[in-house]
Order: structure tokens, then C-alpha cells, then sequence
């Protein structure tokens, strides 16, 4: 009886971490109100899906722990590439690069759709 529970539970741990996929995955709304899609494993690509850069990549990120992840942004309209986080809070992903080991950062925030 133990082991038919046990399994059961196990089986229903598993399927719920399939559908628990990572949070940061989907469609955005940026801060210019372009859509970006963002998708992956265990590194997460950002693609600009509307607007004047559609079709670009323009980051990739890892997750760092707890709704925060880290990897580089590009700033599509100069091709410049930054340190990037973003950290999630419900459906807001707030982003952020930075130059010279943090002193001059730019920050947007971004919505799911």
C-alpha cells in the first residue's frame, strides 16, 4: 500500500514539474510595446518577434537562482552587447545591462502577453 502511494506520488510530482514550465518563458511585451519571445532549456534566447527588429536575437540568459537569471542583452538598434539579469515578479520581468562591471546600467520592464 506504501509503494502504490509513494509511486502515485511520484508520478504526480513528475507531470507537475513538466507543467510547471520556467515562468520566464513566453511571449513579452517590452517597454517600446515590441513582442519578444523567450524560449529555451537551460539557456533562455530572446527574440524580437514585432517591430522595426523583428527576427533579431537579442540576449541570452541563465537561470541564477529564484526568478533571477543572467546572461547578456544586445541593444538591437546599435548592435551593442551588454552584462544582462532580469529578475521575475508575478508578470513583470524587469531587465537591466550594464557597462563597466555595473556602473552605468539601463533598466526596462517588461510584460507577459
Amino acid at each position: 500500500m506504501f509503494r502504490k502511494v509513494s509511486l502515485a506520488l511520484a508520478a504526480t510530482l513528475i507531470v507537475a514539474g513538466t507543467a510547471w514550465a520556467d515562468p520566464i518563458e513566453g511571449n513579452w511585451k517590452t517597454q517600446a510595446g515590441d513582442t519578444a519571445a523567450i524560449g529555451g532549456s537551460s539557456s533562455f534566447s530572446i527574440t524580437l518577434k514585432s517591430g522595426k527588429y523583428a527576427g533579431k536575437t537579442i540576449g541570452s540568459l541563465k537561470a541564477t537562482g529564484d526568478n533571477k537569471y543572467a546572461g547578456n542583452i544586445t541593444d538591437p538598434a546599435n548592435d551593442r552587447t551588454y552584462s544582462g539579469k532580469a529578475t521575475l515578479s508575478g508578470t513583470s520581468l524587469k531587465m537591466s545591462g550594464c557597462v563597466l562591471g555595473g556602473l552605468i546600467c539601463k533598466s526596462q520592464t517588461w510584460h507577459k502577453l
